[in-house]
């Protein structure tokens, strides 16, 4: 592998297996550009869609930051909304559940994640 690595994120071919969902396209950023000490996803959602699931990562302790590259929207947690905006960035720990709720341009959102004092299981 190269020292320098670089793509386009409309060069990332979005997932489209049995798990995928409509309005929502999710790009594998860090597999693409090589990365194998966190995981880095770019997310599309659409606006209007509501598919992106509520979730937490209790079983393997990630947490995640998200960071909003166009658009806007809220993600919602616990109760509360957190407004999302260009340029936003938030941590939320692993036992919090969470869902994104796109804005009404839709939302890109980049998602990184890793479990605090454990290696990255590299996929």
């Amino acid at each position: 592998m190269t020292d320098v690595k670089a793509t386009h994120i409309d060069d990332i071919a979005p997932y489209d297996g049995p798990g995928a969902i409509p309005g929502i396209r999710f790009r594998s950023a860090g597999r693409a550009l090589g990365i194998s000490a966190w995981g880095m996803n770019v997310l599309e959602i659409e606006a209007g869609c509501t598919g992106y699931p509520e979730h937490d990562h209790v079983k393997e302790g990630q947490e995640e930051v998200y960071v909003v590259l166009e658009g806007a929207g809220s993600l919602e947690t616990a109760g509360a909304k957190t407004p999302l905006t260009r340029g936003t960035l938030v941590r939320v720990s692993p036992n919090m559940k969470r869902k994104i709720i796109p804005g009404s341009q839709g939302i890109v959102v980049l998602a990184l994640g890793g479990t605090p004092g454990k290696a990255y299981p590299a996929r």
